[in-house]
Order: C-alpha cells, then structure tokens, then sequence
C-alpha cells in the first residue's frame, strides 16, 4: 500500500497571501502544493479581463507567487497544481515555461483545457461558460512527468483529488478513496479557512493559546491509500487546526448531503471528523459512488451596470430626513432599477457623532451605463445645500461600474472534451466515465430534516443567543445563500443533547423568523448528524448573484455571525 501523500495549499482565492507558496516549501516537507483561485466572481472578473485584452484571462498573481520559488519546487520535488489559469491555460502555461527559462529552471509543464465552452455558443449572451471539470486529467499530467499543471475551470477539489490519483493509482471506480479525496480538497481549497480564519470560534483559539496572532498556517492535507486523511499544518505557524475550524469550513458553499463532484458523488452525511493529536484532525469514513451524468457549467453574463450614492444621516428625525430625501431625488433618478437601503438607527443619546447616524444608501442598475452617471450622481449633489439638516454623502461621484450575472447551467458531457496538454505538447483527451448516479442518489430530499423532527419536548428555557453553543459558516452559491450550524466541540456532556435541539429548532420556518429577508423564499435544511450539523440553503436570498446583488452583505459571508447573534429559546439544561 502506497504511503499518504501530503498535499498543502498555497492560495483560497485570487488576491491571497502571496508568500504562502514560499511558506508551504519551506515550513516542512510537502509533495504537492496547490492553490484555487478561481470563485464565481473572479471567472467574472478574469472575463472583463479578456474584453480589454485576449491573453489574459488568468490569474497573474500565480506567477509572482512563482518568481521567487520556482527554483526551490524543483529542487525540492514538490509538484505544483493550480486553477490559476481560469480563462486561459495555455496562456498561463507558455508564461510560466517563459519564466522558468528566464530563472534557468528545468520546469516541465503541462496544462488541462476543455472547460470553456464559448466558442459553442450554447448560452446566449454568455462572457464567460466553463464546465467543472474533474481530477483525471491533472493526474495524468502528473504521471506523464508534469512538475507543474496548470487548468482552467476544474473544481475546487480537483487539485487535491488529481494529484492523490496520480500518487495511489485509483481508477474512475475508486468511489469511496475519491469521495475521500474531495472532503480534504474541500476542506483545504479554501486556504487558511481551516486553520483558524473566518472562524465563529475564534476567540475559543485564543483561549486555548493558539498563535492567532500570527499569519495564520495554510492547510495540508495527508491523503491515504483509502482516501481518508489527516488535516494538519506547517509547526509553528499561526491558527490551529481542530475538529471546529475542519467542520467550518467542510461546511462552506455545499448544498444537500450529496456534493456532486465530476468523479464521484460524494456522500457528506457519512463524513467523520477525529481530533488526531495537536492540529491534526483525521477525516475518515468518507462513502461516494457514481458521478452525475451531466457537467455543471458556471456562466456569467454581462447585466449592464451600476451605481450607488450613501448618505449619513445624523441625530433626531432619522427617518424624516431619509424620506425628505428620497421624495426629492427619486423623481429625477432615470435607471431601470433603484434600490434604497438604511443601517438601523441607533438609541438615544450618543457619545460619538458616529453612534448617533445611519448610512441612506442609493443603489441603481441599468442596461446602459448613461442613466447612472452624471444623470444619477448629479441630482444627488445638488441637493447637498437643500435637503436634510447635516446632509453629508460619504464619497465624491463615482463612475458606474459593470456587473455580471451568475447562473448555473448543466450540459451533457458529450459537450465537453476534457483535454490535457502534455508537457511534451502531445494531447490527451480524457475519456468520460461509464456509469453515473441514477435519480435516487440525486434526489434533493435526501438528508433533509424530518418534519416533525424526533426529539423530547423542550424543557424550561431562557432566551439567549443561538451562538452561545453553535458555530456557523455562510457564503454564497449564485444567488442562494450557505449557512452552515453546528455544535461546538468543546467537550462537553451536554453534545449529544445539543445536537439534538440543534436539528429540532432548525426549521424552515424558524429560518425565516431568524432571517426576516427570508419570508418569502425558499429554505431547504438538511442534517448531518455526524458532524452534528444542520446546513441551510436560502434559495434566492443573493438575487442574481455576488456582482449584482443590492444586499448589505453580498456574499452572504456575515450571515452565519449574524444568525449566531440572534437570541432564541434554549433549554436550560443544555446551557
């Protein structure tokens, strides 16, 4: 049986910290170093991108990661993998190999392509189209002799699933040690999400007496011959790893108990999590079985532009003034679409100016970008002399700005030829798999919440926040809002039973009574009894998307804090 091979992150996103490639070769000993750069919004950006210039279209920020480690890599042994190359792959990989010559370093690449499916014209209007592609098409690279494989629209996991191929010879029907490989893709994709960040936990980590002061360690993922692993990270740096913070962020972007990979299904209700010894948390457990049948393609579109302007508002008569307002420049604003929105005012009397306002914020959309330039910040400033009393706006004019819709889209694999570009130049068309999930395995309905759900009735209770044993994770998927729950594993007795009201509590209906923006839409909440979890999906609470929302929050990123601090019925007894 082949040993685990070690698989670390260097990057969550594009715009993350640069030294983490030169953090992961030098803080230990790795196999492989991946990074993901690729969100719904940056496929976005990287398209406006290709609208200025053709050859871009990737992440430039990968090959500064590379300057100053390249060399080190290679001398090294460490194989690099990344979805740097977004829109355009090859692009990436003929500047790397330009790179790598520039640096005198003997660095073969190879580069997967295929994803992009504009030339086919199979969505109107689309600036960007990619099917999510899966892993075997990186882990051929990988054994054909690749140093680094660069790829455009894979999934998140794929990276890390590609080179655990590569390294213990699964084949497509390896269901269960690839199911296992995603979760650990999943958990490390996202960076240092696992090691401490974006952590409702955080002050617990402190306590404990984790250098969170630190920049906090990038994950590492041990992947076994079974596909199970351990998540660890580099000794010394700063986070921690711990069952919570892997929870957190296994908990991120998923919908159902069924996470559809392009390899496999992977089954999210048989995950189990073990604290394994200081940041060290073992994964193992995992189940999968056939992929889909179709390919999920991410297509963003161009939905004309925007604009907003904030006003404060300050003191007594707070929500006169905001009306005075609106009745003077409403009339004269000409955009499609105009959308106001007003921080809660604060009580009474303040000590700081600051406590005692509010932000009026004035957001339009429109097809054209004509109606929200002078047209719409104009009206705003010349009220500055005649409309409320201490009228302030918080920036100059701005220019409008483009945005983009996001939609999830599904095609037949038979449009997609997965192909990877050797790093010798041969090609390989990657073959599809043969067998795929039948309806039962896809069904949405699986692992929701019983209704009713099996529990004792409550006891005496006391009115306290959800959070005061829960942690929370939320993020966004297109226009549907994440939200991850999940009791803290602090040790305590009282788990089992907290769980257990946890699932009870979490209804649809309570959703919407905790998330009011919530009423009207829909919420489906599934269980996940072993990571003592519930997940939540608010279908639509994004509108069209990241780059197109008017939300306060809109990538859904404070929902989960925000949720936590909402006060509920606990029973005593779990307190």
């Amino acid at each position: 049986m082949t040993t685990p091979i070690k698989v670390a992150n260097c990057s969550g996103f594009y715009g993350d910290r640069l030294s983490a490639l030169k953090e992961q070769l030098e803080g230990g000993d790795v196999d492989v170093i991946t990074g993901d750069y690729l969100a719904e919004l940056t496929m976005l950006i990287l398209g406006m991108d290709t609208l200025r210039d053709a050859d871009l279209g990737y992440a430039r920020t990968f090959l500064k990661q590379l300057e100053g480690t390249l060399g080190l890599a290679i001398d090294k042994g460490v194989k690099i993998v990344t979805n740097a190359g977004g829109l355009n792959p090859a692009g990436l990989a003929t500047q790397v190999q330009k790179l790598a010559a520039e640096l005198g370093v003997d660095a073969k690449v190879a580069h997967v392509e295929g994803d992009d499916l504009r030339s086919a014209n199979l969505f109107e209007g689309a600036l960007t189209a990619n099917a999510y592609l899966g892993a075997f098409g990186i882990a051929s690279a990988l054994t054909r002799g690749a140093d680094i494989v660069v790829t455009g629209r894979v999934t998140d996991a794929s990276v890390v699933v590609g080179p655990a191929i590569a390294h213990h010879g699964w084949t497509p029907e390896s269901y269960d040690a690839l199911a296992g490989a995603v979760v650990a893709g999943h958990v490390i994709e996202c960076g240092t999400q696992a090691t401490g960040g974006n952590f409702s936990g955080f002050t617990d980590l402190f306590r404990a007496g984790a250098p969170m002061t630190k920049p906090l360690g990038f994950p590492i993922a041990e992947i076994a011959a079974d596909g199970s692993s351990i998540i660890t990270k580099h000794d010394g740096t700063g986070g921690a790893v711990t069952v919570d913070t892997v929870t957190a962020q296994l908990l991120y972007e998923i919908q159902t108990t069924r996470y559809l990979n392009p390899d496999v299904t992977t089954h999210l209700d048989s995950v189990r999590l073990r604290d394994a010894g200081p940041d060290r948390v073992e994964i193992s457990g995992v189940t999968g079985s056939a992929p889909p049948e179709q390919l999920k393609v991410a297509v963003n579109t161009l939905g004309g532009y925007r604009n907003q302007v904030e006003f404060v508002l300050t003191g007594l008569d707070i929500d006169a003034k905001a009306e005075w307002l609106r009745s003077q420049l409403d009339p004269q604003l000409t955009a499609a679409d105009v959308t106001w929105t007003q921080t809660p005012a604060r009580g009474g009397d303040s000590d700081t100016e600051e406590g005692a306002s509010v932000i009026l914020r004035c957001i339009g959309k429109d097809p054209e970008a004509g109606p929200l330039g002078k047209p719409f910040t104009g009206p705003a400033v010349e009220l500055a002399l005649a409309s409320y009393p201490g009228f302030t706006m918080t920036t100059p004019p701005q220019k409008p700005s483009p945005f983009g819709i996001y939609r999830p889209e599904y095609v037949d694999r038979s449009a997609v030829e997965h192909t990877v570009v050797h790093h010798d130049g041969t090609r390989e068309v990657i073959a599809d798999p043969t067998t795929f999930a039948g309806p039962a395995e896809l069904d949405p309905e699986l692992g929701k919440r019983p209704s009713p759900y099996p529990a004792p009735a409550d006891t005496i209770t006391r009115r306290m926040p959800l959070g005061s044993f829960v942690h929370a994770r939320s993020g966004d998927k297109g226009g549907d809002a994440n939200l991850g729950l999940w009791v803290k594993n602090d040790g305590s007795p009282k788990y089992e039973a907290r769980v257990q009201w946890l699932a009870k509590i979490v209804k649809d209906r309570k959703v919407r009574e905790l998330v009011p923006e919530a009423k009207d839409l829909d919420v489906d909440v599934y269980v996940l009894p072993n990571l003592g979890a519930v997940n939540i999906v608010i279908h639509g609470l994004l509108g069209d998307g990241v780059a197109a929302s008017t939300r306060f929050d809109p990538q859904a990123k404070g929902l989960g804090e925000w949720v936590r601090s909402r006060i509920v019925h606990i029973q005593e007894d779990l307190l």
